[in-house]
């Protein structure tokens, strides 16, 4: 008999994630009958190493916010993940040797491919881990970026800073941060949307809703519009690699 083979997602206040039920469909589509997926809710990062004592876990994901806390946890951290700062992916051998790797950034990149055309710079909204990884992503593919947060600091620009100068220089947007998703459906990075145009790709890594605000009024402009569902179903087949590689 095959042993039971399981892995988890990381993360607080997860009941929405999407990671649970894509495995576990994964598994019933393939007919894979030795694995379960479960999500372990968090108070505290500290609570991931009775995570691993208390149960004989082969892997896990990592999301919000524990992507960049968790590196402290890691013995063996991959070098690119290393260079990201963030970790969304975890192998686990015998409960000792703990690996941490980053697929955020290929998930994003193969999503992203096919609609650029001639776009050569970024603005990246949010400065957390999920950022890093597309920030890393962007660089692999040859695009600029600028980081932009509700406070200028050095290398981050504020909002209040995107005027229509920057706005038409920077062709592709990604919103890294949470505002819009479900139920906080209303919320939006304060953008000037009004200077978009169809030389945009307006990029929200949210899934829940199908389309956020942030898309909703990019594409009133006429930008092409995705969400980050195609990244988390790449990442997520990332990971499941790393895992049975």
């Amino acid at each position: 008999m095959l042993e039971k083979r399981k892995y988890g997602l990381i993360g607080k206040n997860i009941n929405y994630s999407f990671s649970k039920k894509y495995f576990n469909d994964k598994f019933l589509k393939e007919n894979i009958t030795n694995c379960s997926y479960e999500n372990y809710d968090l108070q505290s990062v500290k609570d991931f190493k009775k995570i691993i004592k208390d149960n004989s876990i082969k892997g896990f994901n990592v999301t919000i916010p524990y992507k960049e806390e968790i590196m402290e946890f890691i013995n063996k951290i991959d070098p690119i993940a290393k260079k990201i700062g963030a970790i969304n992916t975890i192998k686990i051998h015998n409960k000792n040797i703990i690996e941490g790797y980053n697929t955020d950034y290929i998930g994003f990149v193969i999503s992203l491919k096919n609609l650029i055309t001639n776009q050569k710079k970024a603005l990246v909204l949010g400065t957390g881990g999920a950022s890093k990884a597309i920030i890393f992503g962007l660089s692999s593919i040859g695009i600029e970026s600028t980081i932009v947060s509700r406070n200028k600091r050095k290398g981050v620009i504020s909002y209040s800073e995107l005027n229509k100068k920057v706005i038409e220089e920077n062709t592709i947007i990604i919103n890294c941060t949470p505002l819009g998703t479900f139920p906080k459906t209303q919320e939006c990075p304060k953008i000037p949307f009004e200077f978009l145009s169809s030389n945009h790709i307006c990029y929200d890594l949210i899934y829940n809703p199908e389309k956020t605000k942030f898309l909703l009024e990019s594409e009133k402009m006429g930008a092409t519009i995705i969400n980050g569902k195609k990244m988390l179903e790449n990442q997520a087949n990332e990971s499941w690699k790393i895992w049975n590689s």
